[in-house]
């Protein structure tokens, strides 16, 4: 399933993801700057979260309260080397809960990956659009 939108259309790509992606653990990958925080921040808005929305890059997991989700789990692995890494701070405990996982640089992960999880696929186009694609395992 694929969404093409642009920035001022992020409130249709959020309804898109939140339509169509299956699973609680979702996974956004794209190259730097294609809008994975952008899309995961607007999502949280959604979703009633009132705290401030930013990418975890150092401390890799943000934690989010939402009304209509309960706790929400954010996380960036842009900065491993090896999903060794995400082991070491106990990211399977995260995964193994029904809660939210939203994970920028998922790829980073797979292997770590429960076999149910979806994929939110961004690129960036020619004419500054994105293209979104939904994969759902």
């Amino acid at each position: 399933m694929e969404f093409r939108y642009y920035l001022d259309q992020i409130n249709e790509a959020v309804a898109f993801v939140e339509n169509n992606t299956a699973h609680s653990i979702i996974c956004f990958n794209g190259p730097m700057g294609s809008g994975k925080t952008t899309l995961i921040s607007s999502l949280c808005k959604k979703w009633k979260v009132t705290d401030p929305v930013s990418s975890p890059t150092f401390s890799l997991v943000n934690q989010y309260e939402s009304s209509s989700k309960g706790s929400i789990f954010h996380f960036d692995f842009y900065r491993l080397n090896h999903p060794d890494e995400a082991l070491d701070f106990g990211v399977n405990e995260y995964l193994d809960n029904p809660n939210p996982c939203l994970i920028e640089w998922g790829e980073r992960i797979e292997t770590l990956l429960p076999i149910a999880h979806s994929s939110v696929d961004l690129k960036i186009n020619d004419d500054q659009s994105r293209t979104l694609k939904i994969i759902n395992r």
